[in-house]
């Protein structure tokens, strides 16, 4: 894997349905209410009755001083248990929601499978993979506890 590659992956477990958590992960365009890093989704393309084929642009802020904009093409869903999207933009790749029932919690898996395009993280990945790694997970924080919070509001 090259510098410029990641693979991240991210488990949560939260106490709440598949169904309910289901519901929260498949509205992206009402993620930036509850999950503080992103700063703006737009649907650029309505997808098929399932999602397939939308188009979102996704503007991210992160624990470190920039943002990342990026398009994210719904590439498969199977209710309710599995959303996987294509990025395209600041960074390409994969991004793949899982979930799973554990009694009566969700078990959360998110991988993201992308290569970072913008000029300056290509020419310093080499040194900062560490960071960026480290940013994600802050993120994905930020995103874990404001979805705890989502479906205590709605649950």
């Amino acid at each position: 894997m090259s510098s410029t590659e990641f693979h991240l992956v991210t488990n949560w477990t939260v106490d709440a349905s598949v169904e309910a958590v289901w519901r929260v992960l498949n509205q992206p365009e009402t993620w930036p209410d509850w999950w503080p890093s992103v700063k703006e989704v737009t649907l650029l393309r309505p997808g098929d009755e399932a999602g397939i084929g939308a188009v979102h642009r996704m503007k991210w802020s992160t624990a470190l001083p920039y943002d990342l904009v990026f398009d994210m093409e719904t590439t498969r869903v199977e209710p309710p248990s599995l959303i996987e999207g294509r990025a395209s933009g600041e960074l390409e790749g994969v991004g793949r929601w899982t979930l799973r029932p554990d009694g009566s919690n969700c078990d959360i898996r998110y991988d993201w499978i992308v290569t970072v395009t913008k000029p300056w993280m290509v020419k310093l990945a080499f040194i900062l993979k560490p960071v960026f790694s480290w940013n994600h997970t802050v993120v994905m924080e930020r995103g874990r506890q404001g979805l705890v919070r989502r479906l205590a509001r709605v649950g």
